[in-house]
């Protein structure tokens, strides 16, 4: 029982740690914000690469990377999460430094809802009625920004859906943090490391031109393996409908830099549709503890006769 709740605590501190670490992300994306998406995405793999490849060394993980690696199931799965946060991380920062950060956050919210819907169809989870009507209550308010400023709803769909399957497989995937993350990323680097030199032959590249923005580029391999180690440590600790909630966090704080700091502009759609999802996570997460309080008591009675 102690070491269930040892594990529980330290996947809860994982999990804040990264849910505050991608809540504040923005303000180091728009200090670049001068350079390209890709360009930017590609020197966050390669860099990644190179600080998770020395942080193997120093914890002696190289053999079980070399396990993993081997095993054709755990490298089919890590090559489509490889591919699934590829993607994440493109339109993540391409709706930062374009002016999206509001989308950005929508998308994070709304991938809870997403991770439920994923249990019902992959896991056959049932919903209960109030789940069920949070559902549908959150879809409605996506409903309603398509209709009214939908422009850039594929963001927010996007974003949901690319991280929920990411957080889902990595849940599933027999292989830890570290050499999961090392092995999706030098699965991307090959291309990753092509797109920076076709840029350099071009003279459009944005490394070696001014100081500070060669040191952001660079610290953007820890900026981005920092987070997701602690994420997929979590998730491998804590129960997903946990994970879920936690995630809570990094859109809040993504919300009130987009309105307080960068000034987007938060329009009648946008207010209802983020009043219509923060309304069905609260109506989940009460339904949440009503389902553990029952379970609770009756494995009390359970066990008490």
């Amino acid at each position: 029982m102690t070491n269930d709740h040892d594990r529980a605590r330290a996947g809860l501190l994982l999990g804040l740690g990264a849910y505050l670490f991608w809540g504040v992300l923005p303000l180091y994306f728009k200090a670049i914000d001068h350079v390209p998406a890709g360009e930017i995405v590609a020197h966050r793999i390669v860099w990644s690469l190179l600080f998770l490849a020395l942080l193997a060394t120093l914890s002696k993980r190289w053999p079980a990377i070399r396990t993993a690696i081997s095993t054709p199931r755990v490298a089919g799965v890590l090559a489509l999460t490889a591919a699934l946060i590829a993607a994440n991380w493109l339109i993540w920062v391409w709706a930062v430094v374009n002016g999206h950060v509001l989308e950005g956050s929508l998308g994070y919210y709304l991938n809870p809802l997403v991770n439920v819907l994923l249990g019902v169809i992959v896991l056959g989870e049932r919903l209960t009625r109030g789940q069920s009507f949070a559902v549908l209550l959150a879809a409605a308010g996506v409903a309603v920004l398509a209709a009214g400023a939908g422009s850039a709803l594929w963001i927010s769909l996007s974003l949901a859906a690319s991280f929920a399957l990411y957080g889902f497989l990595r849940k599933v995937a027999p292989v830890d943090s570290l050499e999961g993350l090392l092995i999706e990323t030098a699965m991307l680097a090959p291309l990753a490391l092509l797109w920076i030199l076709w840029l350099h032959g071009r003279g459009e590249s944005n490394f070696g031109v001014e100081l500070g923005t060669d040191l952001l580029l660079t610290l953007a391999g820890a900026a981005t393996a920092v987070p997701l180690l602690l994420f997929t440590a979590a998730a491998r600790r804590l129960p997903y409908s946990t994970l879920g909630f936690l995630q809570y966090i990094a859109p809040s704080l993504q919300f009130l830099l987009a309105v307080l700091m960068f000034g987007e502009r938060l329009t009648t759609p946008h207010i209802i549709c983020f009043g219509a999802i923060w309304t069905a996570l609260v109506i989940f997460a009460a339904e949440g503890l009503r389902k553990s309080r029952v379970a609770a008591r009756a494995a009390a009675q359970a066990a008490s006769g």
